[in-house]
């Protein structure tokens, strides 16, 4: 089937909100780099936008009603946001999932030490990455470390111009004759993807008796003197490494957007977007951004968690009264975009797509039937009533869109939130932006689809079932 690229179709008036968007698009990216970060820049807007706390409209005893907006907020990494429609909860919502975890390095819990006058980070990979992809490139530390009188210390090193950077180092190619030979997987160990953060050994005067590592020695001086840290702190730490630096306009045109962490961000900042621009609905709206996606949603800000369950049971008990029963009615009759991204059709790389069903750049938000890896394992596969219902959406909207699937079908695959919440009975469909490069340090989105997201997003917000 012919698809148009969606730049064709875009009057002055369209191209104006499209850039728009995408510059909001590209500083989210800049101040959300970790999950923690997109939480607290998202309850920021939802406030700005009159959310409340649903903590703090239990603890008043209030109600809820139709029109009334509030967010609930999952150990600093997990958010849902819930604007109240004309119908009941129990009716169903009209749910926008996505993940808010990118591909990273972790800092391990006991990390520093010294080698030959160098001091590294120990690290642990997160998420699917080319380890090879990650050296020899400037990395930015994010993340929070949390002293024992439960006093935060936000981390944010490598960002500003002013800042160090740091990198993982690679062997020069003059020697690396055997490395070559090797494997992709191998190439950089895991073990061996540590962050090399400095060479200065302290002052001999300065230095402890006991104390022979004077390069480390002088980078917990560093630490104490700017973020009041101790060794020891390390271990209730969470510090991520990223690449350092802004998302930055691609190609002569600027048609693109070069930046880290677009999966899945790309379609939880559209989605939010979205979430925001509506204010008035029959159905209840909800925009829900989660941890933990890229290492299989495990764990309390995963998807698999009781979070969000328990958090659509409190707003029943707001607003229809405490009932197990209109919970379950509630999930059994929502309907949910897992909006995550789809594998852009690489022309470089045509032999691992099967053509008519990849997903295009620049052709507008992808919907994929179905996941999973050979044979459909482990796949949610959305029903084709619910498929039929979304084209008319999208095309009363004139969203263009695009029915897309990962890759041929036996070379690899991939999963989203979208079995989990299959499980509750309700229609869900994978839906988002095509992005180039996925789980590298710089993945590569359309200006168009970004567009095309925020446009199909809010179409689905506002539809009836």
């Amino acid at each position: 089937m012919k698809r148009e690229n969606c730049w064709n179709k875009y009057n002055g008036e369209q191209l104006e909100e499209l850039n728009q968007i995408n510059i909001l698009y590209k500083n989210c990216l800049n101040k959300g780099k970790t999950e923690r970060e997109c939480v607290a820049l998202t309850i920021l807007m939802a406030e700005a936008d009159g959310y409340r706390n649903l903590k703090d409209v239990i603890a008043a005893g209030e109600t809820l009603k139709a029109g009334d907006k509030v967010y609930a907020v999952c150990m600093d990494k997990s958010i849902a946001l819930f604007r109240l429609g004309h119908q009941p909860i129990s009716a169903g919502m009209n749910i926008l999932g996505a993940h808010i975890d990118s591909p990273r390095v972790d800092v391990k819990q006991n990390p520093l030490y010294e080698t030959e006058d160098f001091a590294y980070l120990d690290t642990h990979y997160y998420g699917g990455i080319k380890k090879y992809q990650w050296v020899t490139s400037p990395m930015a530390i994010h993340g929070v470390v949390v002293k024992k009188d439960g006093t935060k210390v936000n981390v944010v090193i490598g960002e500003k111009e002013e800042d160090p950077v740091f990198v993982f180092t690679d062997l020069l190619i003059h020697l690396a004759g055997q490395q070559m030979e090797k494997k992709a997987s191998t190439v950089v160990e895991g073990e061996n993807l540590d962050l090399l953060i400095g060479n200065t050994p302290l002052n001999k005067s300065e230095l402890p008796e006991d104390q022979k590592e004077a390069v480390k020695a002088n980078v917990l001086r560093l630490l104490k003197e700017g973020y009041q840290m101790e060794e020891e702190d390390f271990y209730s730490a969470e510090l991520e490494i990223v690449p350092a630096g802004k998302a930055r306009d691609l190609g002569f045109d600027r048609s693109m957007i070069l930046a880290y962490g677009q999966d899945d961000r790309v379609c939880a900042w559209t989605s939010l977007f979205a979430m925001l621009d509506i204010n008035d609905a029959e159905r209840c709206g909800c925009c829900l951004l989660v941890d933990k996606e890229e290492i299989g949603s495990v764990g309390a800000t995963g998807m698999q968690s009781r979070f969000f369950e328990n958090t659509v049971a409190e707003l029943i008990a707001l607003t229809e009264g405490e009932s197990d029963l209109k919970v379950r009615r509630a999930f059994a009759n929502s309907r949910m975009l897992s909006s995550d991204v789809s594998a852009g059709y690489d022309p470089l790389y045509a032999a691992a797509f099967e053509k008519r069903s990849a997903a295009f750049v620049g052709q507008g938000l992808s919907f994929n039937k179905f996941t999973g890896a050979r044979g459909k394992s482990g796949s949610n596969d959305a029903n084709p009533e619910y498929i039929a219902d979304l084209r008319r959406i999208m095309d009363e909207a004139e969203v263009s869109y695009q029915f897309t699937e990962l890759g041929k079908v036996d070379v690899g695959g991939g999963g989203t939130i979208a079995y989990i919440m299959a499980n509750y009975g309700m229609e869900v469909i994978d839906s988002g932006v095509a992005v180039l490069n996925m789980h590298a340090p710089y993945e590569v989105s359309s200006k168009a689809d970004v567009y095309e997201a925020v446009r199909g997003y809010r179409a689905f917000l506002l539809h009836e079932k």
